[in-house]
């Protein structure tokens, strides 16, 4: 059965698979060696911890519907590189899956090279993802005298009325709440607030609702 490479983005509960499956995929995989000098030793390696993976795989974005195509809803090749442009910037957790395999990596995207070849409008592209370690968040603050912790949040937390703004070229739903929450990480719930399946994708002139960020 032929592989698809899905990536699953964990903070919209979505996926996506790759339109094209590559000719090959590659994951690298170690772990960290020092090596330190001894006297009258010589050169000894000492064998570390576990380095993070890092994968890269080379995939194609068509502009036309080929045979060989995975998709079931065709997007534009720029729609693609869209997506992974905003992944690039807004750092979302990834998950990198291969259909068939125990493959399942949470990662983060690290970059994306992409261009055309040979006058078709195909768009190629080598994307790269660095494995992503999940660390256990620690609660901070002070503690007042009755022994309770005060917190301090931003200035869109205390935001109390909905408002609205209307999407300019240029916008994504990242930038817009940096702008006005202080906190780009929040797209996703402004985008299912909003009723916005793929919130890398919205359109100029869309009005975008904007409640308190504790109604997100």
């Amino acid at each position: 059965m032929l592989r698809r490479i899905i990536i699953k983005n964990t903070e919209l509960n979505s996926e996506m698979a790759l339109p094209v499956t590559p000719e090959k995929f590659q994951i690298s995989h170690g772990i960290k060696v020092e090596t330190i000098n001894i006297h009258t030793v010589g050169d000894v390696n000492i064998a570390g911890y576990p380095t993070l993976a890092t994968i890269k795989i080379d995939c194609m974005f068509p502009a036309r519907a080929y045979p060989f195509c995975n998709f079931t809803n065709m997007i534009s090749p720029y729609d693609y590189v869209k997506i992974f442009l905003n992944y690039c910037d807004y750092h979302p957790l990834l998950r990198f899956v291969v259909s068939g395999t125990p493959i399942n990596i949470p990662v983060i995207m690290e970059s994306i090279d992409y261009g055309e070849r040979d006058g078709s409008n195909d768009v190629y592209a080598t994307l790269t993802f660095r494995e992503k370690r999940i660390l256990t968040a620690v609660q901070s603050g002070t503690t007042t005298k009755s022994g309770n912790l005060s917190r301090s949040y931003s200035a869109g937390a205390t935001q109390s009325k909905t408002s609205s703004c209307k999407v300019v070229k240029g916008d994504t739903l990242s930038a817009i709440c940096r702008k006005y929450y202080g906190d780009s990480s929040l797209y996703a719930k402004l985008a299912k607030y909003n009723g916005i399946k793929n919130p890398n994708l919205i359109r100029i002139g869309q009005i975008i609702k904007l409640p308190p960020a504790a109604q997100l």
